[in-house]
């Protein structure tokens, strides 16, 4: 009598390597856009949080943080996603924005804008024109929750 090992059951292999598979995508983080403005957001009492986020466009508004102020000075810069943009770009960048979601969800799309305190209004002002030239007219306004006292 010859002692032979026994086969390796393989029917298990292939939950194991969906477990994994799983794990990574858990725990993997999307890459988000590098914040390159400074932004202290405006305290509001009427605060919900956006739903579906991969629905939301961002445009950051605020001066260039501090390691980015030697290449672009210390004015109130426009940011969309990792550039440093004019507010005639912001045209070109919804409709690219748009052609990487699918057409139901295009009339969707919610445009989030993380706007720094101190921005002065014309800024804010030549933006929402442009996104309103765009079509996109859905449009929320980032800030942080607590009271205010007037």
């Amino acid at each position: 009598m010859s002692k032979e090992t026994p086969m390796m059951a393989s029917t298990s292999l292939s939950d194991m390597i969906f477990m994994l598979l799983f794990f990574f995508m858990v725990t993997t983080n999307m890459r988000k856009a590098e914040v390159k403005v400074q932004h202290r957001l405006p305290i509001a009492t009427e605060v919900k949080k956006l739903e579906n986020r991969s629905l939301v466009t961002y445009i950051n508004i605020g001066v260039p943080i501090l390691a980015h102020q030697k290449l672009h000075g210390t004015a109130t810069r426009v940011q969309l996603n990792d550039k440093f943009a004019d507010v005639d770009d912001i045209q070109e960048f919804i409709a690219s924005e748009r052609e990487m979601k699918s057409e139901s969800d295009q009339r969707l799309m919610t445009t989030a804008l993380r706007i720094d305190e101190n921005v002065r209004m014309g800024t804010v002002v030549d933006v929402k024109q442009t996104l309103r030239k765009c079509g996109a007219l859905k449009i929320a306004y980032m800030a942080n929750k607590g009271n205010t006292v007037f």
